[in-house]
């Protein structure tokens, strides 16, 4: 059996819903898994524009997905400023 889905699929298509569900701009996707036919996608969204902009509050949504790439849910797991050094645990 081979997946519908490919991780590049993933990346896009979190992307897409992240600007569509959350209206923010994607600064990008820092990780994505697959766990029991599930895709998991960590994406961060700008929260809040500052000035400086190491100052910009950063979010970081997980999206999951099954293997056609609908939306099983979404989950913001981290906010910090763009300045902060961040380091996500396992989920």
């Amino acid at each position: 059996m081979t997946d519908s889905m490919s991780a590049l699929d993933v990346h896009q298509t979190a992307c897409r819903l992240a600007e569509s569900l959350l209206r923010k701009k994607v600064e990008g996707v820092t990780g994505i898994t697959k766990e029991e036919g599930e895709w998991r996608a960590l994406v961060e969204v700008l929260e809040r524009k500052a000035v400086p902009d190491t100052q910009d509050m950063l979010g970081v949504y997980e999206f999951s997905l099954d293997d056609k790439g609908d939306l099983i849910g979404y989950r913001r797991v981290e906010l910090r400023r763009r300045s902060d050094r961040s380091v996500v645990e396992d989920l």
